[in-house]
């Protein structure tokens, strides 16, 4: 039961009991504004400060790219030479091996060969066929003028020295095609004397890359048995993504790093752009010609090639309207009217005084462009102000 006297006591406390609810639901409002005004990348542009600032967006432009791909380095294959026996034989000695350096008509290896003494064999026979046939010619004319005997019988020698020449030409053609020269068949013929000694002989100077026979080895007319390259010039060949070849030209200026020879800088231009694409790899093959008069580039080295000089429509922003903190670039973005906050972006490469925009703002986003440096001070003393 509630006395009379403290009657005035509860009613008092049921009256302060909503005032209490009342001020606290009001307190709360206020400190979210706080906190929201006190965000400490967002700063507000007042009329003096917009005097040194000026606003717009980021711009697509034209930006000459730079596309680095792997590549290696390659004989000039108009300076490599395979070369093999022409005769089927058995390798007899071994005069040259990988890493030595020769010259054009240096013999490589000697093989013996029954198949090019048969031919000499033929050879020397035709030729005796045709030096009687042509002395059965000059004594049937003689003949012919005492007229012991007819016209007939000396046009039946003719025919016959026709035919032991035409023998004895094939012959040294096909001694020609088994690598004998003009003055060792001429020998051959005065001496009648067979060598079934056959030389490796090769065509062009360089340094030997490769062997492929032994002695003892029997080999083939198509069996390779060295592989000569001359390296004082090479190759860089790199093949291009599908995608990023359609600004790809000859004459186009590329710079190439070996990581073998890391203190050279090698710059150039394409000297080959393939027409087609490769369907395995879906990838378009460059090469660069490249002087390798100190030998220092080896076949098969790896490289990379980086490709200059294309154009590319990229989204920018101006450098005036980039921030750098702590390792990091910014812009200020527009996040309501008069107010700008402080964005983190990623940028790309530089030119005509713009950066390219990787991520972190839009095409059509407002933005600082100019006095970027201003708003970030008023921003800094901002943030001290409301830390004091």
């Amino acid at each position: 039961m509630i006395t009379t006297h403290r009657l005035p006591a509860i009613l008092s406390a049921f009256l302060v009991l909503p005032l209490l609810v009342t001020g606290g639901c009001k307190e709360k409002p206020k400190a979210a504004i706080a906190a929201e005004k006190s965000n400490p990348n967002e700063v507000a542009v007042t009329p003096a400060l917009a005097e040194n600032l000026k606003f717009g967006t980021p711009e697509m432009q034209d930006v000459v790219g730079n596309l680095q791909v792997a590549a290696h380095v390659e004989t000039d294959a108009r300076r490599i030479a395979h070369v093999g026996s022409p005769v089927k034989g058995r390798i007899l000695r071994l005069l040259a091996f990988e890493g030595q350096s020769v010259r054009p008509g240096t013999t490589l290896a000697m093989l013996h060969s029954t198949d090019l003494s048969d031919t000499q064999f033929a050879l020397i026979k035709a030729a005796s066929q045709q030096t009687l046939a042509a002395a059965g010619v000059h004594r049937a004319e003689q003949l012919v003028k005492a007229d012991v005997i007819g016209r007939a019988e000396l046009e039946r020698r003719e025919a016959e020295l026709l035919q032991a020449s035409t023998e004895a030409a094939s012959y040294r053609t096909q001694l020609h095609g088994l690598g004998m020269t003009e003055g060792q068949i001429h020998q051959l013929e005065t001496t009648r004397k067979l060598s079934a000694d056959y030389p490796i002989v090769t065509p062009r100077g360089g340094t030997v890359l490769k062997r492929d026979i032994t002695i003892g080895q029997v080999v083939q007319p198509a069996d390779p048995a060295f592989t000569i390259a001359d390296l004082s010039s090479v190759w860089i060949v790199a093949n291009v993504p599908e995608e990023d070849a359609g600004h790809l030209k000859s004459g186009m200026q590329v710079e190439v790093r070996i990581p073998a020879l890391p203190q050279e800088k090698i710059t150039g231009r394409l000297s080959f752009v393939s027409p087609i694409v490769d369907p395995a790899t879906r990838t378009v093959e460059v090469r660069m010609d490249l002087a390798n008069q100190r030998g220092l580039l080896k076949p098969d080295e790896l490289a990379s090639m980086t490709l200059t000089g294309h154009t590319e429509r990229k989204l920018t922003v101006p450098n005036a309207a980039v921030v750098r903190e702590d390792n990091q670039d910014y812009v200020f973005v527009q996040a309501a009217e008069q107010k700008y906050i402080l964005r983190s972006v990623t940028l790309g490469e530089e030119e005509n005084d713009r950066r390219v925009v990787l991520s972190g703002v839009a095409e059509g986003e407002k933005i600082v462009t100019e006095g970027a440096f201003h708003l970030n001070n008023q921003r800094k003393q901002n943030a001290v102000k409301g830390g004091e």
